[in-house]
């Protein structure tokens, strides 16, 4: 048990590094990234159970004020930015792969990884686990003015399905991972160690999640180099561009001095980490195929 005990300390402490060697992988190792693709959902919803075990269900409720921010961030992220990127490409007459991914990007839940991409950078993660299970929860609201605003766009009525079938995955872990974190914390006081050993697990799962994430990365980079540059430039671009805009507004603006501490961070992480993948189940294939470079 000291072992292990080593081994998931070892991977707290260097989650980011783990990370990085799971894009590596993933990228070099495309057979490696198909093998595990299909089992990312499994890892996801693994990653979320340890996010709500170490979170516990006090502190991921939050106070009512809490709520109301989610509902606000929520709003502003998952149906003002992508009606506004859809008014903006309708106006321009911008069609094709980007602006579709841009769209679909903007209008999806936040990334069930994103807790765990919060711990990483060593933050609280409760309010990510809060957008998290909130954001999938509202999609079928949110997404349906997107889609009227997108013609482009079609088979809402498949995205509604997955998304509560998405719902029910993250309900079902969260509530798992609460009730054991409730079970532990009744047998004795939670310790450093038990939050060290939550932290490398999710590290390593991370990198696993990711090394799948990069199936079809890695085989475009073997047959079009210039295709995958330009694509990773431009999902670099949008990713960062959102989360240092949310970081800045969040952090920095007036009127919004209100935001509990620290909730910049993980607010700032969602901006541009979505479950962009969860259309890919719902949307047809001839609208999809084309954005999983983007996606990877």
């Amino acid at each position: 048990m000291s072992v292990v005990n080593s081994l998931l300390g070892a991977a707290a402490r260097q989650g980011r590094y783990i990370l990085i060697a799971g894009l590596v992988v993933g990228l070099l190792a495309p057979a490696l990234a198909a093998a595990i693709k299909p089992f990312i959902p499994h890892f996801v919803a693994a990653l979320l159970f340890f996010a709500a075990m170490r979170v516990g269900p006090n502190q991921a409720l939050g106070a009512f004020r809490d709520l109301r921010q989610m509902l606000a961030v929520l709003g502003i992220y998952q149906l003002a930015l992508p009606l506004i990127f859809a008014l903006v490409f309708h106006l321009t007459g911008w069609t094709g792969v980007l602006p579709t991914a841009l769209i679909l990007m903007a209008a999806a839940p936040p990334l069930a990884g994103s807790p765990a991409l919060t711990i990483l950078v060593g933050h609280d993660p409760a309010p990510a686990l809060r957008l998290v299970v909130g954001g999938t929860l509202l999609l079928p609201l949110t997404v349906l003015p997107v889609f009227a605003l997108s013609p482009s766009f079609a088979g809402a009525d498949m995205v509604l399905t997955a998304s509560l079938r998405l719902f029910a995955v993250i309900a079902g872990a969260t509530a798992a991972g609460f009730t054991l974190h409730a079970a532990i914390r009744s047998l004795k006081p939670l310790g450093a160690g038990f939050y060290t050993a939550i932290d490398g697990a999710s590290a390593i799962l991370l990198g696993v999640v990711v090394i799948g994430l990069m199936s079809a990365a890695g085989a475009e980079l073997e047959t079009d180099i210039q295709s995958f540059g330009w694509t990773l430039a431009a999902a670099c671009i949008a990713s960062f561009s959102l989360q240092l805009a949310a970081w800045f507004v969040l952090k920095y603006v007036r009127g919004l001095s209100g935001l509990q501490h620290d909730v910049h961070v993980p607010y700032a992480i969602i901006a541009g980490n979505r479950n962009v993948g969860l259309f890919l189940t719902a949307l047809p294939a001839a609208l999809t195929d084309p954005l999983l470079l983007f996606i990877g």
